[in-house]
């Protein structure tokens, strides 16, 4: 059917093409109007991101599928391409598509899965591209959401079959939306075509017991707006908002491998008194199984960050409520024997040692005897400055840090890093993998026997760096557990940072599938 009638829908027929675009729930009018004049009405979803010769043709074997033909985009906030997609907003996607002749009406969908979109519109045929067809091969799995949706209320499931091309693939081509040293390197894993074998990588997680230990912190984000200096006093003053409150620490650290591995559990202790325990537990995924004390006399270590609105998460200072003394004898006894009935049956034990006082000598030699394979990362942040380095701990079977807190471990802020990592830090601790990110320059892995490589960062893109360091350490860590190669296992850390800093806070989590999809954007 090719009915190319003008229709007079309820908000009038559309003289140009920005015309064509309206709302969700306008469309769903239109479509109940169509229908109403027995019309059949067809429904494209998807980002186009780029528009190709592949779309084209989709859409026009989709138009002569019915006599109406709508087209939503997928809204810029849920495109989980990663950092830098999509690289046309929804506005302009949205334009692009309503200048086709073939397209009646356009919208952006605000919902993060099309299936409230087929509810709303409820088209006669929902048309879908042919890599599609086989529901096994869609990572993310909505297909067969859809599909149900669609047949709930009488509709139908076309596939096209025609000429196909990647958006992703002729962008990272053509567009030059890299950097050169980045556009190289991902050019070179692409002639590897190392894709298929990240993929297996990450599936080497499925089965793995991953068992966390680390410091409880809630980070408070308090959002105000500066009003000017105070006429009497030497101090900005600022107006209140907003707040968020985010469960980070452990907690974030463990949530970022739980949609990755079968089961994670985690060991902390809470303060006995502004706990955020409630918010803690209601935080953690649900494949996350928390086992908590309570510290006598303290609180549960707070972190609030006063951040100014006019700009993009500017952070003004932060204040720090906590006791970061060691835990008392019987407190360290009861953190001791909760860590010895569970370290047996963890695979992976991830160490999240920010300093606040829970891991003292006692508990990282018991760590360390007793793991399987042990994983540390100890922080330096303004609280412990100097006094919290990797080398408290004597013996690992993987470590993650930061460049400065390499450089601290071994007390030397002139050598080359390289030199650093390679031979300085392997004489403070027997530990055969090291991990060292860098910030804007990405990470080096050391490797015993097999030397350095190095990974370039994967965005320029960043909303927030808060914890980011941590889900690169949190995913890493099984990574390497799992036998994954150090260059792999740099370039998945990467990843994993590269969609942490566009999260606030800890809003979300790095799950599988965006991850995935970020990993095919950028090698395809």
């Amino acid at each position: 059917m090719n009915d190319r009638t003008v229709v007079p829908m309820v908000h009038g027929p559309a003289s140009r093409p920005r015309d064509k675009i309206r709302s969700v729930k306008e469309l769903g009018e239109i479509s109940t109007q169509a229908k109403a004049m027995g019309l059949k009405v067809v429904l494209c979803h998807g980002v186009f991101d780029l528009l190709h010769m592949g779309h084209i043709r989709h859409l026009e074997n989709a138009r002569h599928e019915g006599n109406v033909l709508f087209v939503t985009v997928t809204a810029d906030k849920h495109v989980n391409k990663g950092p830098g997609r999509p690289v046309f907003t929804e506005q302009l996607r949205a334009e692009m598509l309503a200048a086709l002749e073939y397209v009646d009406w356009v919208a952006v969908n605000d919902a993060s899965s099309a299936e409230p979109v087929l509810s709303t519109i409820r088209p006669d045929v929902y048309v879908k591209g042919s890599d599609y067809k086989n529901a096994n091969e869609d990572v993310t799995g909505k297909i067969n959401a859809e599909r149900e949706t669609v047949l709930e209320y009488g509709g139908k499931v076309v596939f096209t079959d025609d000429i196909t091309f990647s958006s992703s693939n002729l962008i990272n081509k053509y567009l030059n939306i890299h950097e050169p040293t980045l556009h190289d390197f991902l050019e070179g894993m692409r002639e590897k075509n190392i894709l298929p074998t990240l993929f297996e990588s990450l599936d080497k997680l499925t089965n793995l017991r991953v068992l966390f230990v680390g410091d409880a912190i809630i980070d408070d984000y308090q959002y105000v707006r500066p009003l000017g200096k105070s006429p009497k006093e030497n101090m900005i003053a600022t107006l209140f908002e907003e707040r968020e409150i985010f469960a980070g620490g452990v907690f974030a650290a463990a949530n970022h491998v739980a949609d990755l591995c079968k089961s994670v559990e985690v060991i902390t202790s809470f303060g006995s008194h502004d706990s955020f325990e409630e918010l803690a537990r209601d935080t953690l995924k649900q494949n996350v199984k928390l086992h908590a004390f309570h510290r006598k006399e303290a609180p549960t270590t707070r972190k609030t960050r006063f951040i100014d609105t006019s700009y993009a998460m500017r952070k003004m200072f932060e204040v720090y409520f906590m006791d970061d003394a060691p835990l008392f004898s019987e407190e360290e006894l009861e953190l001791n024997a909760l860590i010895e009935s569970r370290i047996k049956d963890a695979d992976v034990v991830v160490v999240t040692d920010f300093g606040h006082g829970l891991l003292n000598n006692g508990t990282v030699e018991l760590l360390i005897e007793n793991a399987k394979f042990l994983a540390v990362n100890t922080q330096t942040n303004s609280a412990n400055h100097g006094f919290n380095v990797i080398s408290k701990y004597r013996k690992a079977d993987y470590i993650c840090i930061d460049g400065p807190e390499a450089r601290l471990a071994v007390h030397d802020n002139l050598s080359d890093l390289d030199e650093i990592i390679s031979k300085r830090l392997p004489e403070v601790i027997d530990c055969p993998k090291i991990m060292v990110t860098v910030g804007k320059h990405g990470s080096i892995a050391y490797e015993k026997g097999a030397g350095i490589n190095k990974t370039p960062a994967l965005t320029s893109t960043i909303v927030d760096t808060v914890g980011a360091g941590d889900a690169f350490f949190s995913v890493t860590a099984p990574l390497v557990a799992a036998g994954v190669p150090m260059d792999q296992v740099s370039f998945l850390g990467n990843a994993v940072g590269a969609l942490k800093v566009e999260i606030v806070g800890h809003r979300s989590s790095v799950e599988k599938i965006p991850l995935i999809k970020f990993l095919t954007a950028l090698l395809k």
